[in-house]
């Protein structure tokens, strides 16, 4: 008898109609490796994997010559792509057999699966248990996370916050549309923790809010998901990591790119060796733009609570170039697009690697092309230095890279190879011998092209204990300290060593001392 995976539960997605998405059998070959730890397969999908004479679970297997599928039933959800599948696989659906062949895989680039990560109804979540839930911050990106709260049956949406009155309307809009319930609107965050005292707190302010509302809230009984990166300079992230563990609360960081199957696949690609040795790392964001115009400053306007946006930053000149949108460009409220951008690929670097934080740090930049009224450098190169790898971090924000196959990502340089991890073209591994690439799709959910879904998905498990979070704030917090130690050698125009345990920069009291900055009163640093 030939190895045999039994899936005992498979849900099979249609796209658009009935008709059923390909089904991704190797999972168990590929993601099982991938997941174990995470409690995807005993908690979620009953799967195990039989081997002749053998019982087990026998996750540990990497492939088998075909796959039984029991008990299927239909549902619309997204596809999970896997990478490498050994032979070929037999389907039997209700009866009806279908051999995939290899190379039918392998042409495609990657198997692709259809199945229930995600659905919360499902393999013993607790469908009757609803989170109060609030997201503080109801703009672009904090509405995206709020819609998979609510598509997971999981929240319930009691409140919302913003200075924004124009935004809180239309998040509360929105919020009413879709549930039928209307939540009661803040200006301040304080006085919807004090009220509603909610139990699932989003964080999607600008940079600069995130510690003091996440910390806010986790001391009021909250479970928080905050954006990234956690914070405005270095210390931050300790401070809210310390508040998440003595508040016995879970603090998720949207660094949703760890949720991603194709990054997710492409990690555990590099570290089964494929790549070789990796000596060197190259993480890059070419964007086109121009040089833009100056923007006078101006009044704010009579929606918006311009005191309350600049918070513990300093009250600044309001400018239409800040808000909304426009934050990142401006040092009083983030850190530009090593701090934006660069954290997700600084977390994808530190998280493939199996690393913490980099020892060396030496950064370059300026503003050579922007005219306009922002802040930040339209150029930037980092070095960091780690024991065994070099990594190099470079954004331009006036030229985008047609001279080479990708605009954003990162290059692992090995000794077998070279993979590009990027975004919307998934992963591809480019071998040293010049033989056939090796490519994987991603998967992405709209609007915007992201893995919110997943992610938010195994913070709610997290909560329920049966899952780990994916992205715990102590490692978005090593990601954010990453991306800042390169801004602040920039600034200071020297190289920057790190002790990343002590978390001060070695032998620079300067340098140590613009690891946090003086709050505007009534606010308060955080203590660390």
């Amino acid at each position: 008898m030939q190895p045999i995976a039994v899936v005992q539960d498979a849900i099979l997605g249609t796209s658009g109609s009935n008709s059923l998405t390909q089904l991704v059998l190797s999972v168990i070959l590929e993601v099982s490796g991938l997941f174990r730890g995470l409690g995807v397969f005993d908690h979620l999908f009953g799967i195990r994997a039989v081997r002749s004479g053998e019982g087990g679970s026998g996750l540990r297997c990497q492939s088998f010559d075909r796959v039984i599928v029991r008990h299927v039933c239909h549902h619309p959800v997204y596809t999970f792509y896997v990478g490498k599948i050994g032979l070929g696989l037999e389907k039997e659906i209700e009866g009806e057999s279908q051999m995939l062949h290899r190379r039918q895989f392998l042409g495609a680039g990657v198997a692709t699966a259809t199945f229930a990560y995600g659905l919360p109804a499902l393999h013993g979540a607790d469908s009757t248990k609803k989170y109060r839930t609030a997201l503080i911050g109801s703009g672009w990106f904090g509405k995206n996370v709020m819609f998979e709260a609510i598509d997971s049956g999981r929240c319930e949406i009691v409140a919302l916050c913003d200075v924004d009155q124009n935004m809180l309307k239309n998040a509360q809009d929105k919020v009413e549309e879709r549930t039928g319930n209307r939540p009661k609107g803040y200006g301040d965050f304080r006085d919807l923790l004090d009220e509603q005292k909610p139990e699932i707190v989003i964080v999607s302010t600008p940079d600069h809010w995130h510690p003091l509302i996440a910390i806010a809230a986790a001391q009021a009984g909250a479970h928080v998901y905050v954006e990234k990166p956690v914070g405005h300079t270095v210390l931050e992230g300790r401070a809210m990591t310390r508040a998440a563990r003595a508040a016995d609360r879970k603090m998720q960081v949207n660094t949703h790119r760890r949720a991603s199957p194709h990054n997710i696949a492409a990690r555990k690609f590099i570290q089964d060796g494929n790549v070789g040795k990796i000596g060197s790392c190259r993480a890059f964001v070419h964007y086109s733009g121009g040089a833009g115009t100056p923007v006078p400053d101006e009044d704010p306007p009579a929606y918006l609570d311009w005191n309350m946006y600049c918070g513990p930053s300093r009250l600044r000149p309001y400018n239409r170039l800040i808000h909304p949108g426009g934050f990142r460009q401006f040092y009083d409220f983030a850190n530009g697009q090593l701090g934006d951008w660069g954290i997700h690929w600084m977390d994808q670097i530190l998280w493939c690697m199996d690393e913490q934080y980099p020892s060396e740090i030496c950064s370059v930049g300026g503003r050579f092309i922007r005219e306009d009224s922002t802040e930040t450098p339209d150029t930037q190169f980092v070095q960091f230095k780690f024991d065994s790898f070099d990594t190099v971090w470079e954004h331009r924000n006036y030229a985008a890279n047609h001279a080479e196959k990708h605009n954003v990502g990162i290059y692992f340089y090995g000794t077998k190879g070279t993979l590009h991890l990027g975004w919307e073209d998934g992963w591809t591994f480019y071998p040293q011998d010049g033989g056939e690439t090796q490519h994987m799709d991603p998967v992405l959910h709209l609007p915007d092209k992201q893995n919110i879904k997943e992610l938010f998905h195994n913070f709610l498990e997290s909560i329920e204990g049966r899952e780990t979070l994916i992205s715990d704030i102590e490692g978005g917090h090593r990601s954010t300290a990453m991306s800042l130690l390169g801004v602040l050698s920039m600034k200071l125009g020297r190289s920057i060593t790190w002790d990343g345990e002590k978390e001060i920069c070695v032998g620079d009291e300067e340098a140590t001392q613009k690891l946090r900055r003086t709050y505007r009163e009534p606010w308060v640093y955080p203590d660390v």
